[in-house]
């Protein structure tokens, strides 16, 4: 196992690249109950039709917990948008078709998203009526089990040389109301300072799925609030904005 070769740097991780594989590394401090979480995920995504790397194998590295899986030649959409802003709409507009595809998908043993928000929405740094709201908010919604992503931006698809898009990263996968991974997605694109392409990304997918914008406007609340646990102190309070705006029904 060649550990030479990185080619990318996380929080608490590394990635390497040893020929054909990829070497994910954690952390030694990392929990292991996420990373044998985050395998089993994307054990259970490569099941469905969607294209994604392969885990060949979950082992320690010089005492720490390694994920290996296939390398997958290629750029991310997000490189490609960058270098070719002439193609912006194209881009996006693929964007949106995958993601769609992988609303698509039913993956029975993924955990279920509603159980996971309303675990993150008792840990938020919030007061107890906001939260109350909140939960009862997320109970309210209907409830589905299509694959969601739950981290789904354009630096999580490679696109091969023969033009194939693969999703990666599925550490956060759930199965749910797809809606609530859209709202995830829209707010990736505002914590990155680009409202422009959040509202552009979200006017497209409710055109392309038929879906009505403010029934994802109804998520961002919840979703905002249960992505403020582990936030970078900027993020939280950025994302805590949005709890605070809401004027509850």
């Amino acid at each position: 196992m060649n550990l030479d070769n990185i080619i990318a740097e996380r929080k608490a991780k590394r990635i390497y690249r040893d020929g054909d594989k990829v070497i994910k590394v954690f952390d030694s401090d990392y929990s292991k109950a996420d990373i044998l979480n985050e395998a089993l995920n994307q054990a259970r995504i490569e099941e469905t039709s969607l294209n994604i790397p392969k885990i060949s194998s979950v082992t320690m590295v010089d005492g720490k917990w390694a994920i290996i899986s296939d390398y997958i030649e290629g750029k991310t959409l997000a490189q490609l948008m960058e270098e070719n802003p002439e193609k912006f709409d194209e881009y996006l507009n693929l964007f949106v078709d995958i993601q769609i595809n992988i609303h698509s998908q039913k993956a029975p043993l993924l955990n279920k998203l509603k159980d996971k928000m309303n675990r993150k929405i008792s840990e938020a740094d919030i007061d107890a009526t906001t939260r109350y709201e909140l939960h009862t908010r997320l109970e309210g919604m209907p409830k589905h089990n299509k694959v969601c992503h739950g981290d789904f931006n354009p630096s999580n698809i490679i696109i091969t040389n023969d033009g194939v898009p693969y999703i990666i990263d599925w550490s956060h996968a759930t199965q749910g109301n797809a809606s609530a991974d859209v709202a995830r997605t829209y707010l990736i694109f505002c914590l990155s300072g680009r409202e422009d392409i959040a509202k552009k990304y979200m006017d497209l997918f409710c055109k392309k799925s038929d879906t009505a914008r403010q029934y994802i406007e109804k998520w961002l609340p919840i979703v905002a609030a249960s992505q403020s646990v582990k936030g970078k102190p900027e993020e939280r309070e950025f994302l805590l904005s949005w709890v605070d705006v809401v004027e509850y029904e």
